[in-house]
């Protein structure tokens, strides 16, 4: 079902979607079998009209079909105007040819709603998608869950490290693995996890042993000392130092790592700047396709977390 519907911009380039949008003849094709193909946007107009590039023929999406609401509440303009410069993911409604001018009239919002219909309205909890960012913010990441239908993953669900904004872990474009963790319906949302994916404590801990230096990253500073990031789901605390901030690149040296308290004592032992997002290490097998529970703690720590999606 999932490759059915793919997060925009993974069709477009495929041999599929280049026939169908290299002529008139594999358009009609793609009308005729109602098949979801994607073009790139070239340009927004004032009446927020997509104008897209489909070769022989202007691609026009209208507003009222940029975008699939299942209350019908219009598009943002944002949301629409966003579009230039990106595929988008459409189904042809009519070829018109008149004189030198095609033109070719397209639905975003029937492309999304086949994907809302037939895909996204039998996602449960504990489902695992493959998605793809497509915007980050303080509060959390917007995701593409298939056909630009979004979901949002919140800040504290992209990892048990504690990040201060999504960027700090992702980047516009990054295809991903989250799990669905929430669904409302008045007004439909969709709401993902990323973390339960990215392993236990026990899992983070046993890539690394006492006596090493490693890389990790400042998450957060107190009088008591400062966390370091070592893995996305496993942090450390070194002493306090004053020259540090979060964000920074540090060098660490692991003095201890303690399974029953779930802790990890390091030293900074150098500093190399600002850090940037490393990509991410799944502990889940690819064929696995939805999680009932997902527990972050050691049998032996006193105190236990985790996610239950039951």
């Amino acid at each position: 079902m999932q490759n059915s519907f793919m997060p925009e911009g993974c069709l477009y380039g495929t041999a599929e979607n280049t026939g169908y949008i290299r002529n008139e003849a594999g358009l009609r094709l793609a009308q005729q079998t109602g098949a979801a193909i994607e073009g790139i946007v070239t340009s927004c107009g004032r009446s927020l009209d997509l104008k897209v590039d489909l070769g022989e023929f202007t691609g026009i999406i209208p507003y009222s079909e940029t975008v699939y609401s299942p209350q019908g509440e219009p598009a943002k303009d944002i949301a629409v105007i966003t579009r230039v410069g990106k595929p988008v993911c459409f189904k042809i409604k009519a070829l018109v040819c008149e004189g030198a001018e095609n033109t070719a009239l397209l639905s975003r919002a029937e492309a999304q709603r086949e994907c809302m219909d037939d895909y996204v309205s039998y996602l449960l909890p504990g489902d695992v998608i493959k998605c793809r960012v497509t915007h980050t913010e303080k509060f959390g990441a917007f995701i593409d869950v298939g056909r630009g239908v979004t979901a949002l993953l919140p800040i504290d669900c992209i990892s048990v490290s504690r990040i201060s904004h999504a960027s700090d872990r992702l980047r516009v474009g990054d295809s991903l693995k989250c799990v669905v963790s929430r669904i409302e319906n008045s007004p439909f949302r969709l709401f993902l996890s990323l973390k339960e994916l990215l392993g236990t404590w026990e899992e983070n801990a046993a890539a690394f042993m006492p006596g090493q230096t490693v890389r990790g990253v400042v998450r957060g500073i107190e009088p008591y000392g400062v966390f370091v990031e070592l893995a996305p789901n496993l942090s450390g605390l070194s002493e306090y130092r004053d020259d540090v901030e979060p964000g920074d690149e540090v060098a660490v040296y692991i003095k201890s790592i303690d399974p029953k308290k779930m802790k990890v004592k390091l030293v900074i032992v150098g500093k190399q700047g600002k850090a940037l997002p490393s990509p991410l290490k799944y502990h889940i097998s690819d064929n696995v396709t939805h999680i009932y529970r997902f527990i972050y703690s050691t049998p032996w720590s006193s105190k236990q977390s985790g996610t239950d999606f039951t």
